[in-house]
């Protein structure tokens, strides 16, 4: 050992050996705090026993053991010994090095993982658990308890997983949260408990809720009478056309009320994202499920009615087409498993009873128009609108003023008086609120007499009744004037006694809605000239009257139109020009000499009113008599009204809306219709009682209608026909 420890190369080893091992226990030191004892090894221990020591406190191999006992020479061993140190200490070298990055690296959501975590550990010592984790169980039962679908249930616990492992500090939580909310919320098994369908007081319901409406009645007791037999039946998707206030989405309801089950309306009205049916994709800011996703939310039944109103008036543009996206969703082949851009997983939207509401049909796209079957409810009749008034309109106007039978009764006839001279329209709105006008008027006249004390049957002064004609002439419709209560009587001249109860007369209407704004002799007042002639027309709020003026001005031939006129009509009135030009000689309108109408004028069409755009090519048969009247300066029948398109050889062809136009001449108090011919089949709709009061005249050719529109008929020569 001594000659050993002179050899230079051993003090060399072992100064290397002891310069590592002091590194080494340097590092240890700052990590265990445990450096001390071993450093008074380093100076009391010899070095090769030294170097047992710390070989044997290392994690070393079996063979690398064997391999130092085997080591027999000190220097060997000892140059082992010191590898072994120095690999030991840059392992734990290279192990604070990734500690110290993965440190660095630690984002604020971390940190305050760590600071939440030891803050639950105090709270768990002291006994306040968070409420956190129940909030999460109760969500977990909540979804178990929902009903899903195996697959979805899948998805909703991958889900759940990744929710639990998040914090409710980290930016998805919250919107995982929702999502899975959302997904216990929806109603994947639940639904409403149907009543025994009971046809005849389906019926009844129907009857008493609806005035009218046979066919649509009729229609929903034969969907009853098949969802009886069998209950599983498809639904089929219903969509009500008409004018509005003709109760197309009141039926809805009323269907609901018979199956006893939920109503939910979703108004389209307006709608151009695409979004708004399916949803937004979870990755975007503020993202929400669609309004039918949403709507079943709150119903929280799987088979409602669900009311799809005003489905004609969707638009579309850079975000998508809702009526395309519609084309899933009223498909029975294709709604099993409708899919919502934030849903992500497929709903069953089979289950639900859709109904559609539409003012027009034209402008739903066909494809949507084919998965809907499209019942029309035409306008009411003024006898129907008379009863729909008598039976739910007064009531329901009484009750909502806080008035009742024993201080106002309207009688059938002042009823009658209100829809002949005061609304002229396809539903029944405008009635109502004529009838809530005067409502509030007696309203008026019922508080002043409680306010100063005085009996039912005492004459009393009403301001607001007095003022109507003095006051702009009686032009207020249903405008309220602020009354101050205990008006002085002596002020007022026109003093109008009531008795208990109040009786609504032709006084009282002239009074509160003023005077009356249609008669039955504006269609004689307007055709008093030659060149007028009256046209029916459809729109979407029902048939109306159309007058077609024509006249002759100086000029060089040209034909002038003006009215907001569409392009198809601007070329009837040239194709009924060019007829009237061709047949101008078999008409007697010019001689043979002077076969040129045009020669050294103008003629001139107007549509009134101007403000109000038209088109269609159902003016065709009114413009040729506009023309033939002016022309041979006879004058049309005043109480005729005509509609049909008309070919460049004279053919009459036949135009839609024929329930609505006949509805329409039957409301403005005219006498004769002119249809094509090929138009009677659509006369079978038409109410009998309204067909009664009409005399319908049908034209296969023009020269039909000519005959038909002037006095004494419309003379043409022998070789007028082709």
């Amino acid at each position: 050992m001594e000659q050993i420890e002179q050899d230079a190369d051993f003090i060399a080893l072992s100064r290397q050996f002891k310069l590592t091992a002091t590194e080494l226990i340097t590092v240890l030191e700052q990590k265990q705090k445990t450096g001390a004892r071993t450093k008074v090894l380093l100076e009391t221990v010899p070095v090769h026993k030294l170097a047992d020591i710390f070989v044997a406190s290392f994690e070393i191999s079996f063979e690398e053991q064997l391999s130092m006992l085997d080591s027999v020479d000190l220097k060997v061993r000892l140059s082992k010994a010191t590898e072994l140190v120095e690999r030991h200490l840059q392992s734990i070298r290279v192990a604070e090095k990734i500690t110290q990055k993965v440190e660095g690296q630690l984002s604020k959501s971390q940190k305050e993982y760590l600071l939440r975590q030891q803050m639950r550990a105090i709270k768990e010592e002291l006994g306040d658990n968070d409420d956190e984790d129940d909030d999460v169980a109760a969500l977990e039962r909540k979804m178990q308890d929902a009903g899903m679908p195996p697959n979805i249930w899948k998805h909703a616990q991958r889900e759940l997983r990744r929710l639990k492992k998040m914090q409710p500090q980290q930016p998805g939580y919250n919107s995982s949260r929702v999502y899975l909310d959302l997904l216990a919320d929806l109603p994947w098994q639940t639904t409403s408990e149907e009543v025994e369908l009971d046809l005849k007081a389906a019926k009844e319901r129907l009857d008493s809720d609806h005035y009218g409406l046979v066919k649509v009645k009729q229609r929903i007791i034969e969907y009853l009478a098949v969802r009886k037999l069998k209950p599983d039946a498809r639904s089929p998707v219903l969509c009500f056309v008409g004018p509005p206030g003709v109760g197309k989405t009141s039926l809805a309801s009323s269907i609901a009320a018979a199956l006893g089950r939920k109503f939910i309306r979703i108004s389209l009205g307006g709608v151009k994202d695409e979004a708004d049916i399916r949803g937004h994709r979870r990755t975007y800011i503020g993202s929400m499920p669609g309004r039918l996703i949403d709507g079943l939310k709150k119903v929280a039944v799987c088979n409602p009615v669900m009311l799809l109103d005003e489905i004609d008036k969707t638009g579309s543009d850079v975000r998508g087409d809702p009526a395309s996206s519609l084309l899933e969703v009223l498909d029975p082949e294709q709604n099993k498993t409708f899919s919502d851009h934030y849903l992500n997983v497929p709903f069953d939207l089979s289950k639900v009873i859709f109904v559609a509401t539409a003012n027009r049909a034209q402008p739903i796209p066909p494809p949507l128009l084919d998965r809907m079957e499209v019942i029309e409810l035409p306008g009411y009749t003024s006898e129907e609108k008379r009863r729909i008034a008598m039976r739910h309109l007064i009531p329901r106007v009484l009750n909502q003023h806080g008035l009742n039978s024993d201080f106002l009764q309207f009688p059938e006839a002042m009823v009658k008086l209100v829809i002949e001279q005061y609304t002229r329209e396809a539903g029944v709105r405008n009635l109502e609120r004529k009838l809530a006008a005067l409502a509030r008027a007696a309203a008026v006249t019922v508080a002043e007499q409680e306010h100063n004390g005085l009996p039912l049957n005492h004459p009393i002064s009403s301001p607001l009744l007095d003022s109507r004609i003095s006051a702009g002439g009686g032009g207020g419709e249903v405008e309220m004037e602020v009354i101050p209560m205990g008006v002085n009587n002596h002020e007022i001249s026109n003093v109008f006694r009531i008795t208990s109860p109040l009786i609504v007369n032709e006084e009282m209407l002239e009074k509160v809605l003023g005077p009356p704004k249609f008669d039955d002799k504006e269609a004689a007042e307007r055709v008093v000239t030659p060149g007028v002639s009256v046209g029916l027309v459809w729109t979407a709020f029902g048939g109306e009257v159309q007058f077609v003026e024509a006249t002759a001005t100086p000029g060089k031939g040209d034909l002038h139109l003006t009215g907001q006129l569409g392009d198809v009509i601007k070329e009837s009135a040239q194709i009924a020009l060019t007829w009237v030009r061709a047949r101008a000689s078999e008409l007697n309108l010019a001689s043979a000499e002077e076969s040129n109408l045009l020669e050294g004028r103008d003629v001139h069409i107007h549509f009134p009113a101007g403000a109000v755009p038209k088109d269609g090519p159902s003016a065709g048969v009114t413009l040729v008599t506009s023309l033939v009247s002016l022309f041979s300066r006879r004058r049309v029948r005043s109480h005729t009204a005509m509609t049909g398109e008309m070919t460049l050889r004279g053919l009459v062809l036949p135009v839609g809306g024929i329930k609505d136009k006949v509805l329409a001449a039957h409301r403005y108090g005219l006498k004769r219709v002119i249809l094509p011919e090929r138009n009677l089949k659509d006369l079978a709709e038409v109410p009998s009682a309204v067909l009664a009061s009409l005399e319908i005249l049908l034209a296969k050719r023009m020269e039909d209608v000519l005959e038909q529109a002037f006095e004494g008929g419309c003379p043409l020569k022998p070789h007028s026909k082709l």
